[in-house]
């Protein structure tokens, strides 16, 4: 560590070894009990990352579980158009209140707390990693056996945040069939291989499209890579996602817990499995 060193890792490019030796998770508020942490990442944005955040979020919720989702994208969020809340959140003598879904997923998102869901959120990454930090310590979330936090694309502060200041027990990476891809899916692996967060899997999104006339499957980005990408990683895919029409109306009419989840089924049963 330099003498100029702050100890403040969360916004510090340099690879010092103090890093590594100290642990700078927070623990959550003394109303919050969070068996299992899972992040859900990209390297690039416009895959689709809050869609599989939200589709999974819900089936795992309709299995029984206790669910919530920490959105995590301050600049662009999107979680609470998915599931309809339009309400702004509320606290008590506990802390923050995240608002429920109407399958009782618990969300809290910045959308929550400004006066108005279009108004930007124009801050530098310190401010934004300072608020992700309370979402996870102020906010009273209860029992929760799964949150998801749905990140915002890249490799760049809230990441840091997310990796070094929560309990992260894996991430799921979200990616589409472009050639592009294997750059962007290797960032994103490789940024948790050296924060040390287990790469739980990947989701293709946008995998294909079909045909209403005929039921083909249409390869619209071209074949993907998706698998070769996994085996040469070590991690499994987790699901292949389609261009579906009536997912993205639900998505715009704030009902994406009706979402047919037999996309996500494979996912869903591979974290039911998790220790």
């Amino acid at each position: 560590m330099s003498e100029s060193c702050s100890g403040n890792c969360s916004s510090c490019s340099s690879n010092c070894s103090s890093k590594d030796a100290q642990d700078m998770r927070i623990p959550s508020g003394p109303f919050s009990n969070v068996k299992k942490v899972i992040g859900v990442v990209s390297g690039k944005g416009g895959v689709g990352k809050s869609l599989v955040t939200s589709l999974l979020a819900s089936a795992m919720q309709a299995r029984g579980n206790a669910c919530a989702v920490l959105d995590a994208d301050i600049t662009g969020p999107s979680i609470p158009k998915s599931f309809g809340i339009k309400t702004r959140a509320k606290a008590d003598e506990t802390g923050l209140l995240p608002e429920e879904s109407k399958l009782g997923v618990k969300i809290m998102s910045i959308n929550l707390l400004l006066e108005s869901e279009d108004s930007p959120v124009v801050w530098r990454g310190p401010v934004i990693s300072g608020v992700i930090q309370q979402f996870w310590k102020d906010v009273a979330w209860g029992d929760v056996d799964y949150m998801f936090v749905d990140m915002p694309p890249g490799t760049g502060d809230v990441s840091l945040t997310v990796f070094q200041n929560l309990p992260v027990d894996g991430i799921i990476i979200v990616t589409s069939p472009q050639d592009l891809v294997t750059m962007i899916v290797k960032k994103a692996f490789n940024m948790a291989k050296l924060m040390g967060i287990p790469v739980l899997g990947l989701v293709e999104n946008m995998s294909y499209v079909v045909c209403p006339d005929c039921g083909k499957e249409i390869k619209v980005f071209g074949e993907s890579k998706i698998d070769e990408i996994a085996a040469e990683m070590g991690v499994p895919v987790l699901a292949k996602i389609p261009i579906d029409p009536k997912t993205a109306s639900l998505v715009d009419k704030g009902a994406i817990e009706l979402a047919d989840d037999k996309y996500v089924a494979s996912a869903v049963d591979f974290l039911s499995k998790m220790d």
